[in-house]
């Protein structure tokens, strides 16, 4: 049954603790009782199985389609995305276990990462008036989802998006952890609980407590200040999880929108960690599962021992968009006046072993082909091809056109101010690495392919000794290597999992990356219009949003002066610049600005 949100809130108010939904289910034990010769079961071996189901990082995903690819999906490991294929999954396992017999939870990041999600945030925003029913939300109501946490990608659209994203969803958006900044109370419900009737009178009741991303507060500092606030998953589930278990839970589920690592990519800046689930499962004692989130890896089952009780939690995490489906199977016994958990094992489904639900994709057909129809439409013309596939070792046409733009964006803005003559330079990230624009007609989808994040434009003040420790903290991705040896350029990039959107090339300067250095020295012959870098003279940077709040924790950008932002998506902007221009002309723009060497040899 669907939550009222207006009800928890009016109950949240009053009391101080918000109350989530609970729903009822009946159905035959998947687990047979032992008989004896009264034909009734024993009280000692009484038994119930049930199943919980998972995905996580959906990001948009409804149909097996590459918007920015206008093609079906398709990866060097031919994975499957999307919620139709995930609901044929969904139905396979109720079907074996019974429907009544089976939970299916999210571990959140869901409205943000494809074109279908963008236009109806975007384009034909679900907040309008008699606006759409966003159409994660109608593909979700449809496969029955009993319970989603919040990701922190559920934030980037601005909170009435995401409001208007609760309000159509039949199920809660869980956030133990998002706090409404002045009350300090849950802005979301915490928790939900659902009982499953058993063979033998006595109801299984399941708690999920949902907990998402501190980092939401740098991230989506413009969405949530003031608003919002995000403490640690450690910190509120050892508030909830007792409280739960006060409640009569007899079984805990955790779905947590953070990894299993321990990491932060935001370093000192929250006193909180990033990827905690791990660190919750040690330290907060009474649960019995985390469905894992944010990570984008593929857990299949982890076992994490309670420093407290010695007990053994199982973690998953299934792979981002819908590629893998997760199975938590509970098996309980009844003992001493209670259910608990004799067995808990986890495993995943690979979603390109079936076919999609027709129910499903007949849902949002319209939808689908509203989107193609608009990421299709021509903006311009480009004079020759370009492609990010060389962009995290070389620098390329592509990625300098995303720094021209933002460059000249932001010399714009600041023309006439106080900043004006000062130097722009600019970072960009190759996030994908099959992004191109091709010769000849540019469409919206080639432009989009470039910057799939909904990432704005700031403008920072940063000196150039400050600069060069930027370079030097982005250069940790590369793996040392020495002079003199064979280099494979797949070997080359990724040093410490370090991701592709965490490197940033600096465009309005010249430099070398000596791979054959350690880090923290390889940055060599840095230069500003051919001289060498006065590390006292200021520049202006060209950054996204991510990377300014602190996302990859990079040096000094965090803490420096913000000349201008805007909240137009770098995208839409890059768009817009196709669009004024008419003609996109690597030839004006493309330069080697920076190469890989190796003792002053050029690895290229």
């Amino acid at each position: 049954m669907p939550l009222n949100r207006r009800k928890f809130l009016g109950t949240s108010a009053a009391t101080g603790v918000g109350v989530a939904v609970t729903g009822a289910a009946v159905a035959p034990s998947t687990a047979s009782a032992s008989v004896l010769g009264s034909g009734k079961p024993s009280r000692r071996e009484r038994r119930y199985s049930f199943t919980v189901l998972g995905t996580t990082d959906l990001h948009g995903n409804v149909f097996n389609w590459d918007y920015f690819t206008d093609k079906e999906f398709d990866d060097k490991d031919h994975n499957d995305v999307g919620l139709a294929k995930i609901s044929t999954l969904v139905n396979r396992i109720r079907k074996e276990k019974g429907r009544r017999n089976t939970l299916l939870i999210d571990a959140g990041d869901t409205i943000q990462g494809t074109q279908l999600s963008y236009y109806y945030a975007k384009v034909d925003p679900i907040t309008a008036k008699r606006g759409p029913v966003h159409p994660m939300a109608q593909a979700m109501n449809a496969i029955g989802y009993d319970a989603a946490a919040l990701g922190n990608h559920e934030f980037n659209y601005g909170i009435p998006v995401l409001r208007k994203f609760e309000e159509q969803c039949d199920f809660p958006l869980l956030g133990a952890n998002a706090l409404d900044a002045k009350t300090q109370r849950p802005a979301f419900p915490p928790y939900f609980m659902k009982r499953l009737r058993t063979p033998h009178g006595r109801d299984v009741k399941v708690a999920v407590l949902g907990l998402t991303n501190p980092g939401i507060a740098i991230w989506d500092k413009a969405n949530v200040q003031g608003k919002m606030t995000f403490p640690g998953l450690e910190e509120q589930a050892a508030k909830w999880v007792p409280k739960l278990r006060s409640m009569g839970a007899d079984v805990v589920i955790v779905s947590a929108h953070s990894g299993s690592s321990g990491t932060s990519s935001y370093g000192d800046q929250l006193p909180y960690v990033e990827n905690a689930a791990g660190l919750v499962a040690e330290q907060v004692p009474g649960i019995d599962a985390i469905l894992v989130g944010h990570a984008h890896t593929e857990i299949p089952e982890y076992f994490v021992e309670n420093k407290k009780t010695g007990k053994k939690v199982v973690l998953s995490e299934p792979l981002k968009w819908g590629q893998r489906l997760t199975l938590f199977d509970f098996d309980l016994v009844w003992s001493k006046g209670r259910w608990t958990v004799e067995k808990v094992g986890a495993k995943v489904l690979n979603s390109n072993t079936v076919e999609e639900d027709r129910k499903v994709t007949r849902l949002l057909a319209d939808e689908h082909k509203k989107v193609v129809a608009y990421v299709n439409q021509v903006i311009g013309t480009s004079t020759a091809a370009m492609s990010t596939a060389e962009g995290p070792v070389k620098d390329v046409a592509i990625i300098d056109l995303i720094n021209l733009v933002q460059r000249e964006t932001v010399a714009e803005a600041l023309k006439g101010g106080a900043y004006a003559s000062l130097p722009v330079l600019s970072q960009a990230s190759c996030f994908s690495r099959t992004a191109q624009i091709p010769a000849g007609e540019v469409t919206i989808r080639d432009a989009a392919g470039l910057y799939p994040f909904e990432n704005t434009l700031e403008a920072r003040l940063l000196t150039g000794a400050q600069v060069k420790e930027y370079l030097e903290f982005s250069a940790r991705y590369y793996v040392r290597t020495p002079a003199g040896g064979p280099v494979d350029p797949a070997k080359l990039t990724n040093a410490d999992g370090i991701p592709d959107y965490n490197y940033d090339a600096v465009s309005g300067l010249t430099y070398e990356i000596d791979i054959a250095k350690p880090v923290g020295s390889r940055i060599v012959n840095l230069r500003f219009e051919g001289k060498e870098l006065d590390p006292k003279a200021e520049f202006v940077l060209a950054v996204n949003n991510y990377r300014a709040s602190g996302g990859g924790n990079f040096p000094h950008i965090a803490k420096a002066k913000q000349l201008w932002a805007n909240s137009e998506e770098i995208r839409n902007t890059i768009i817009g610049w196709v669009k004024a221009k008419g003609t996109v002309d690597p030839g004006r723009f493309a330069s080697v600005d920076w190469k890989l060497t190796r003792d002053g040899t050029p690895v290229f």
